[in-house]
């Protein structure tokens, strides 16, 4: 049987950089370039979210972290979290100006008519940072969500960090590429300008290795009503009209995984 036919631009060679480069780069086109996994995250976390919010024991009102928020795809989700505070981190410049040119928040550019008091942006290096940004003092965050952030990152960086902002028994939404379709691919885009493929670093975590890691720092998967703890997604023939041609190839393979996870109490 014949192969079907993918959308994937062509590029004339590959070029890697390091992470937070290449997503300024990435920024213009990020939401824009066909992009699956953002698709199937998009929606997985129609059922993980809910949960996430209502798994917050803390009193309002609420601070709650955009962990490697992007270009505000999901900080836009937390905005409707009523009584909260939202802070937007993230390592890329250029994702940061596309997310405040989107939402707004009290930081925002002065071209930015939008009013988003409860919002504010910081520019936050996980790689280059050995504690929070000094306008958040440690062990004060209620909530962080992080989605498809900690393939860049060292997983025991990534959790120290997460163990550092989150108040005890504070919750982290957290979804990645699965180490099945990592082992295979990685992030990456095409440089219309260049005809490149740029690929930041990327590591293929396995679920196993995010589990083990996190409980070194203090955080324990949160199993829902079902007792399932970490959602693993393959992409089946029927997802295929919902994400887009270019998940097609990918039909089989187990791309993203997710949960939530809580902080020790003490």
């Amino acid at each position: 049987m014949a192969q079907p036919t993918t959308t994937d631009p062509p590029f004339n060679s590959i070029r890697y950089m390091p992470t937070n480069e290449a997503y300024d780069r990435w920024a213009e086109v990020y939401d824009s370039d066909g992009n699956f996994l953002q698709a199937l995250d998009d929606l997985e976390l129609e059922r993980l979210f809910p949960r996430f919010v209502v798994s917050v024991r803390s009193p309002k009102p609420w601070r709650v972290v955009d962990l490697g928020c992007g270009t505000g795809r999901n900080t836009a989700l937390l905005l409707g979290i009523p009584e909260s505070e939202i802070i937007a981190l993230d390592a890329s410049k250029g994702m940061l100006e596309v997310a405040k040119t989107r939402l707004g928040g009290t930081n925002a550019s002065s071209e930015n008519t939008r009013d988003t008091p409860n919002l504010r942006f910081d520019v936050f290096d996980m790689l280059a940072a050995s504690a929070p940004p000094t306008s958040i003092a440690p062990h004060t965050v209620d909530a962080i969500i992080s989605t498809l952030v900690v393939e860049h990152i060292p997983l025991p960086v990534f959790f120290a960090h997460v163990s550092q902002l989150l108040r005890p028994g504070g919750v982290l939404l957290l979804t990645n590429m699965h180490s099945h379709m990592g082992g295979i691919s990685q992030a990456g885009f095409v440089d219309k300008v260049t005809g490149e493929k740029i690929r930041p670093t990327s590591y293929a975590h396995t679920v196993e290795d995010v589990i083990l890691e996190a409980r070194k720092c203090g955080l324990e998967i949160e199993a829902d009503a079902d007792g399932t703890g970490i959602l693993e997604r393959a992409v089946s023939e029927d997802l295929v009209a919902k994400l887009g041609l270019r998940s097609r190839k990918w039909v089989g393979i187990t791309c993203w995984f997710g949960g939530i996870l809580r902080k020790a109490d003490s």
